[in-house]
């Protein structure tokens, strides 16, 4: 590919950025500050805050203007009768998106995994236009590859698109991306990636998530750390620079970015909008 067709497909990637923030009491200040109305914004659920937390800031963004995503952790739902006061609520506020993890936490209910709670949708009559489900670039600690693969063809039939979780090497987002197609698995994706957070605050956060889960978070995202540590190590620039052939295939379906700001929401606008000045420079204005 050459370097105008890499910056072309970087461009299309960061317009069609969301992100993904947690909610804390200063989280939607900081999005009504420094994002635009067009900007989606996910909205994690944890089972420290209780997903009354997550619901709730996303009624209230929805309410600003924005579109606003709730993770839907099927774990932490006991069952239909509560999914689908969920659901009534959402849709009584005008929200048709929703992600659905399966979630770290033990099975408060019916829903040992995503793909039970995406049936109890559909037997609701699918009351969700947009369904994003996780897929797992690299190895999950708890799942074989093989089986995150078969999951997301089991759940092709539920979801509209698939939301990656983070990885930091290109070579395994070619892979994987060639693996999916190859399966037959036709949703869209969109590429996880990490915004520009420091190291240190990326610890700061997983140890105010929650001490059990800040022992997960710190198990799924291990490589995390060294990588922000290493001199010379990990920039998202470099990263989509590597990606980006693969990622401007046709055949590849990938329509964006989601982009783990852990609630860095300052400095991630602002590295995607000095990164998008970059490339517009580069392409020729």
């Amino acid at each position: 590919m050459r370097n105008k067709d890499v910056a072309r497909t970087m461009v299309r990637l960061l317009e069609q950025a969301r992100y993904e923030v947690l909610p804390t009491p200063t989280t939607e200040d900081k999005v009504l500050e420094h994002l635009p109305r067009d900007r989606t914004v996910t909205v994690t659920a944890s089972p420290s805050k209780g997903l009354e937390a997550t619901l709730d800031l996303v009624e209230r963004l929805t309410g600003h203007g924005f579109v606003a995503v709730p993770h839907l952790a099927a774990r932490m739902i006991s069952g239909r009768t509560e999914l689908a006061e969920i659901a009534d609520r959402l849709t009584g506020k005008g929200i048709t998106r929703i992600f659905v993890p399966g979630g770290d936490s033990e099975p408060v209910g019916d829903y040992p995994d995503a793909l039970a709670l995406l049936e109890d949708l559909a037997a609701l009559g699918h009351p969700f236009g947009h369904v994003g489900i996780t897929g797992y670039p690299e190895s999950h600690p708890t799942i074989h590859d093989d089986l995150t693969v078969q999951s997301m063809w089991d759940k092709r039939r539920y979801a509209t698109h698939i939301v990656s979780n983070l990885t930091f090497d290109p070579a395994v987002v070619s892979s994987w991306v060639r693996r999916l197609r190859s399966r037959g698995v036709r949703m869209p994706l969109l590429l996880g990636i990490p915004g520009p957070v420091e190291r240190a605050k990326l610890l700061a956060m997983a140890t105010r998530i929650g001490v059990g889960e800040s022992t997960r978070f710190l198990v799924k995202h291990k490589g995390t750390f060294a990588r922000l540590a290493a001199p010379g190590g990990y920039t998202g620039e470099r990263f989509l620079e590597k990606c980006a052939p693969a990622l401007g295939e046709p055949d590849a379906l990938v329509e964006g970015l989601h982009v783990f700001t852990f609630n860095q929401i300052v400095e991630t606008e602002a590295w995607r909008n000095d990164l998008l000045v970059q490339l517009h420079n580069r392409l020729g204005g």
